[in-house]
């Protein structure tokens, strides 16, 4: 997912990052140069759809503006384990 709008400096990534931990995702959210921020996410679809959602509404202080998602691939996510924010 590529997430754009008002989504670094407002805790984004550790929202994310918590509430995919509460879900058993793996994967990550960082900081891009551009201002947006990059979440890989792995786990059940279920699981994915959720945090979508919540991606999509941010924390309070963010204003999402779009998010654009995409499937990755089996060597996006290996090795991955937890969910880190970096």
């Amino acid at each position: 997912m590529l997430v754009s709008g008002r989504v670094q400096g407002v805790y984004f990534r550790a929202h994310t990052a918590r509430h995919a931990s509460e879900l058993g995702l793996v994967g990550y959210a960082r900081n891009l140069e551009d201002g947006r921020v990059e979440v890989l996410a792995a786990g059940s679809s279920a699981a994915i759809d959720a945090l979508l959602l919540i991606v999509r509404a941010g924390p309070p202080l963010a204003i999402v503006e779009d998010v654009l998602v995409s499937e990755a691939t089996l060597a996006d996510v290996a090795g991955l384990t937890g969910f880190a924010r970096e």
